[in-house]
């Protein structure tokens, strides 16, 4: 038997929940040779809120998914497919599915702190802003272009009359 890192299936939301649960399932049964880890891939971003305040959250990269690394038996199967908040493994004819190296590596470069963090925002190609610092503070404007990786948006600025594209960070816009 080798160790492997399968994908759970869960209720959406219930993730955490489900790692505690599995956690205490695996102690009580001693399945410790076993279940070896339990991961729930998250990655970190940056939402721009009202105003330009920029808050950092971690959200979960596969919602409704959970990662465990197991030696795949009976017993174990059993305890981990019975688990409150499990509604199966993800595999096909109900076997599951181990996931290969190169899967799993790519969905935890997503989590590492290497990569470069995401951005979100609510800000929209055709919103109407206002500009709120910088050389042109106190302009409105229209987007244009939401660049979400770069934090950047492009804004259409009446300028001596002049319709004039300028490129602006989250942080200096707001919606009006």
């Amino acid at each position: 038997m080798s160790k492997k890192w399968y994908v759970l299936h869960t209720y959406s939301g219930y993730e955490n929940k489900v790692k505690t649960n599995l956690e205490i399932r695996v102690e009580t049964m001693g399945l410790e040779n076993n279940v070896f880890a339990i991961e729930i891939p998250t990655e970190m971003v940056t939402e721009i809120k009202e105003g330009g305040r920029r808050v950092e959250s971690e959200k979960k990269v596969f919602p409704g998914y959970v990662l465990v690394r197991m030696e795949l038996d009976d017993r174990s199967w059993a305890a981990v497919r019975n688990t409150p908040g499990v509604t199966g493994f993800v595999g096909s004819d109900g076997k599951p599915a181990p996931l290969t190296r190169d899967e799993y590596n790519k969905i935890m470069k997503r989590t590492s702190h290497e990569v470069p963090k995401k951005t979100s925002t609510t800000l929209e190609v055709g919103q109407t802003i206002k500009v709120v610092s910088g050389p042109l503070a106190e302009f409105d404007g229209v987007i244009s272009e939401v660049a979400p990786e770069s934090g950047k948006v492009k804004v259409m600025v009446s300028i001596f009359g002049r319709e004039t594209p300028v490129e602006l960070s989250f942080d200096q816009v707001a919606r009006i």
